[in-house]
């Protein structure tokens, strides 16, 4: 039987492992080529616990985007730095410097090199994303339509859903054209391991490979689906907000490409109440699978998980699964009062032994 009184956890894949929030946890499990899991821990409080109007519908899901991009970036610096002196371990033969099962203390914030890939990485999926997803879109069907005789005007309808078209179709074609990469393929192994535990969880079952193998690499609270969403609500809301700005303040300049560079300007800050309201639809429509239209809603996005999740191995499962656990036994434990966000690595020298000693208290 499905387990009714279970939290929400939401996850993502990172280099070579998993992250996985709930309400009072965050938790990053790394594979290592020997086998070892490493897993950095800390006490985690949303923005939302600490000021209540954060937690108002239409707000609460651009607080939840911003804590999802904080701490992905966190959790992509650290598996980066695993992976990075895993590297160099190899190039230069040394042995791991840490016994099995034995904790490594203080998280350390990533140096060097590492830090650098990452934060490069982030600067240029920032940038790809305003780029591909935003700007993009609109010029192509600005120009597009100027080239055909016929232009269109972000006054009008048609020009949103002509880019909320082009937004989905460049988006395909991304995740197709990033999915032939041999690591972005693991990433994608990841993601479904973490799909895969999730839905473990949900259904109530014991948090083993076998009893993840059974379910479904897809979940309707995907952030792809989120992404698909995020087009579907921005045709609305732009479409809506546009003409009666443009009849306030008229064209801004005489020249058009220039209007078009301030259009897409104003487009990024309703990236957040797109978010807003994305989020909602996407938290209504998984509360309501059973429904034929709610599947209907989730339909897209859930096809297009088929092109970034992947069957995992057992032990990207278990990388999964073993983020999955710790940030349950934060649950069960809690945080003492009065102390403050400390971050703990331990190494693990497989599944087994973490769900052991988390047993142990």
């Amino acid at each position: 039987m499905p387990e009714k009184t279970c939290i929400q956890v939401g996850g993502q894949a990172v280099v070579e492992g998993v992250m996985m929030r709930s309400p009072k946890g965050l938790a990053v499990a790394v594979l290592r080529a020997n086998g070892e899991i490493v897993v950095r821990e800390s006490p985690w409080r949303s923005y939302a616990e600490r000021w209540a109007w954060l937690k108002w519908p239409f707000l609460r899901g651009a607080v939840v985007l911003l804590e999802s991009l904080s701490n992905g970036i966190n959790a992509l610096q650290f598996s980066a730095q695993i992976a990075f002196d895993e590297e160099n371990k190899t190039q230069s033969g040394q042995p791991d410097g840490q016994p099995d099962g034995q904790p490594d203390g203080q998280a350390k914030k990533p140096e060097g090199g590492a830090e650098m890939v990452t934060w490069l990485m982030v600067a240029v999926s920032v940038a790809l994303g305003l780029g591909l997803f935003v700007a993009l879109p609109h010029l192509i069907v600005w120009f597009g339509s100027w080239l055909m005789g016929r232009q269109l005007t972000v006054q009008q309808f048609l020009f949103h859903v002509l880019v909320g078209g082009v937004k989905f179709g460049v988006f395909v074609g991304y995740i197709a054209l990033i999915s032939r990469m041999e690591d972005i393929r693991r990433v994608f192994m990841y993601h479904g391991a973490e799909h895969q535990a999730i839905h473990t969880y949900e259904q109530g079952e014991d948090l083993t490979v076998d009893n993840a193998r059974r379910y479904s690499p897809l979940h309707a609270r995907c952030g792809t689906t989120f992404l698909i969403l995020v087009i579907a609500v921005s045709i609305l809301v732009f479409s809506l907000v546009f003409p009666p700005l443009i009849w306030a303040i008229g064209e801004p300049t005489r020249f058009g490409w220039l209007n078009q560079v301030i259009f897409i300007l104003i487009k990024v800050p309703l990236l957040f109440p797109v978010a807003g309201l994305a989020y909602e639809l996407q938290k209504w429509t998984s509360r309501h699978l059973d429904q034929r239209w709610a599947r209907a809603l989730a339909w897209p996005g859930m096809a297009l998980q088929r092109m970034t999740t992947r069957p995992p191995t057992d032990r990207q499962l278990e990388a999964a699964l073993a983020s999955l656990q710790v940030v349950l036994w934060r649950e069960r434990v809690g945080v003492e009062p009065g102390k403050g966000i400390e971050e703990k690595v331990t190494v693990y020298p497989d599944y087994p032994s973490l769900v052991q000693k988390l047993a142990q208290g």
